[in-house]
Formats: structure tokens, sequence, C-alpha cells
């Protein structure tokens, strides 16, 4: 940063020094598709495969989760991820499974899969059943397993990003070298809530990673129409930390970029990535997406993550068209095998209503 005095002309052509100007160089990572390979990264072709299917299982688990919304065996709102795939699982193998946490906003299926979450307790979850991940209590929005370190699903824009910060804290205080990994919404980046903690996140040095999916619509409302600074990644100048761009439609890049990031944090040192990604599908169940044109969807359809990452395995000869078919019934027969048990799952008893609510057994309401 450095100053300099600036002069102008007074009326009787005397200079005299009005102001001084600050002029700073601000530098950000960029992280474009295409840019990164599996040796890179140092992925193995069994690990690829590995990213491959779990990005298409969070696809067939979203379509036949909107086919079993339309069937009414799943009620209240029902949030899709389908173009985002490559977010949820970039980030998963950018983590260590066990030790670092994550937590989201409602559009929360992906990211469950995508940590290890079974599809049979995902999708018991969205038909309300007992055996779902939070015993058919939370529904779509409400995913959580503290085996996999998912904190959920949470159904109040930017509610979560606090939770965030307090789970990154306590990473600090045990001293166990966890991150938490904060995924929120563009929409959720105006609210109260993310400015504040990102501050706070900062002066304490919290072991975090903020995570913009930039989806380009917040709801129905497109970011340039929304937003004076459409670059979202810049809000960490005014949190003194680093910031990132990245194209979210190559799972390679995200991979890369979470990798980086979560070392960052690991170190004490909070940032922001802004993860520009696109949603295929309506921002729930009862949008019908009149707000974008079919001409940018279909161009968008170009850039689907799967596909690309289809493409790159066919292409480098890591797997064959055969060879991703199988895999494609094979997923798609996992899935239809979690509606069966979701169908078969019983609803949770009346008497369950007050359980796991209180970690305190003994607390005063219940007794």
């Amino acid at each position: 940063m450095s100053l300099k005095a600036k002069e102008v002309a007074t009326q009787n052509g005397q200079p005299e020094a009005s102001y001084d100007t600050i002029e700073t160089k601000l530098t950000f990572r960029h992280y474009p598709g295409d840019r990164f390979s599996h040796e890179s990264l140092g992925l193995s072709v069994e690990e690829v495969g590995d990213i491959y299917r779990n990005m298409l299982l969070q696809r067939r688990f979203e379509e036949r989760s909107a086919q079993m919304y339309g069937r009414q065996k799943i009620g209240g709102f029902l949030h899709l991820y389908i173009g985002q795939e490559a977010i949820s699982t970039g980030s998963a193998y950018a983590i260590k499974p066990g030790l670092d946490s994550a937590i989201t906003a409602y559009r929360d299926h992906g990211l469950a899969l995508a940590l290890g979450m079974t599809s049979n307790e995902c999708m018991a979850e969205l038909f309300g059943k007992v055996d779902g991940c939070s015993k058919g209590k939370g529904g779509s929005m409400h995913f959580f397993s503290k085996e996999k370190g998912m904190f959920g699903g949470h159904g109040i824009v930017g509610a979560h990003i606090p939770v965030a910060a307090g789970i990154a804290f306590a990473h600090m205080y045990k001293n166990d070298g966890g991150v938490c990994i904060c995924y929120l919404g563009d929409g959720a980046v105006w609210q109260g809530s993310f400015h504040e903690t990102l501050n706070l996140a900062s002066l304490y040095r919290l072991p975090v990673v903020y995570v913009i999916e930039n989806n380009q619509y917040a709801m129905g409302t497109a970011v340039d129409r929304a937003t004076a600074e459409t670059d979202l990644f810049k809000q960490c100048v005014s949190y003194a930390m680093p910031g990132s761009l990245v194209d979210g439609m190559d799972v390679f890049s995200v991979c890369q970029a979470m990798r980086d990031h979560v070392d960052m944090a690991r170190e004490g040192q909070p940032s922001i990535v802004e993860i520009r990604t696109y949603r295929y599908r309506g921002h729930s169940m009862s949008d019908p997406g009149k707000y974008r044109t079919k001409e940018e969807l279909e161009a968008k359809k170009n850039e689907d993550p799967i596909l690309r990452l289809k493409s790159y395995l066919i292409q480098e000869s890591l797997m064959s068209n055969e060879e991703l078919d199988v895999l494609d019934v094979e997923v798609k027969a996992e899935v239809a095998a979690s509606v069966t048990f979701a169908d078969e799952s019983p609803f949770p008893p009346l008497e369950d209503i007050y359980e796991h609510v209180y970690t305190q057994e003994d607390f005063p309401f219940l007794t």
C-alpha cells in the first residue's frame, strides 16, 4: 500500500495539497476449468472412478427424489443439487474424513452423499422415516451425521454461518487439527450473519473455509440484479483474509482449490472461496424457473460437471463407455433400492418427539 499527495490547482494558479490517495494491490487466486488433472492432484484411477460414481449417485438420487416428491412420498420443501455435484465431491477429497466438519444450508443432499452418508439413510429421511439420518424428524433440509462430520442442513438463510464459526472454534479449542467447511449460497452473502461472522473468524483466526456456491440465482433473482459487486470472493478484503474464484463445473479445480484453502485453515487462516456453478432445476420443487431462458439453460448444460468428467475419463482411457454404462446401471439400482428401503421403514413413534432434542438427559422440561 502506498500513500501519495494529490495536488489541485487553486483559483490563483498556485497548487495546494488537498488530500492524499491510497493505492492498494489486491491478489486473488483463480482456479479455472481444465487446468488440473487427476495426476496433478495425485489421484489414482480408482479414486477418479469413485469421484465420478459419487457425482453420478448424487444426480440419480436427486432425480429420483423429484419423482418421489411428485408422488407425495416426500413432504415439505425439496431443494435439488443437480448441476452442483462437483463442489460437494471435490471438497470431500480435500478434507480428512472423521476429523474435519462440514455444514451447509438447505440444499444438502449432495454434500451428505459426498461425505459418505448412505442412499438409504438419506432417502428415508426425505420420507420422514425412523431409519433416516435424522430419525425422520428433519426431512430434506436437515440431514445430519455426527460420524461423517455433517452438521446439517439448515433451513434459515445465513443462520448456519455463525454455527460454522462455533464448530471451527471447537476444533481450535480442542486443538484436534480439524477444519470446518461452511457452504452457503450467493444470496446468503447479504445476510448480516455472514459479515459479523467473517469478522470474528478473522479476529480469532478460526480454522474455517467459507464456500460461496454461486449458482447464479438467489432463489429467483440473478446475481447481477441483486449484487453491486458480483465478484463475491472480494468480500474477503473487508475481513483481511484470502479469497479465491473457482470453476465449479470442474471437479478437479474444486478439489485443488479446497485442498489449498483447507491447508490455510489448518494453519489458522480462515478464507473465502467463491465457486461458480449452475443449478439445472428450480430453486425448489415449487419453482418453475421462468426467470431464465431456455437458451441459457441449454447452453449451461454443455458445462455439466458429470458429462465433463465422463469425457475426461474416456479421453484419458481411464474408463470405457461400456464400463461407465454399467456404473450408471449400478447407481440407478442403488437409488431404486433406497426408495424401497425408505418406503418400508416405519414412521417414528410419537413418544420419540422429545428424543434427540437435549443432550442433558435429565433436562427439567423432560422430567
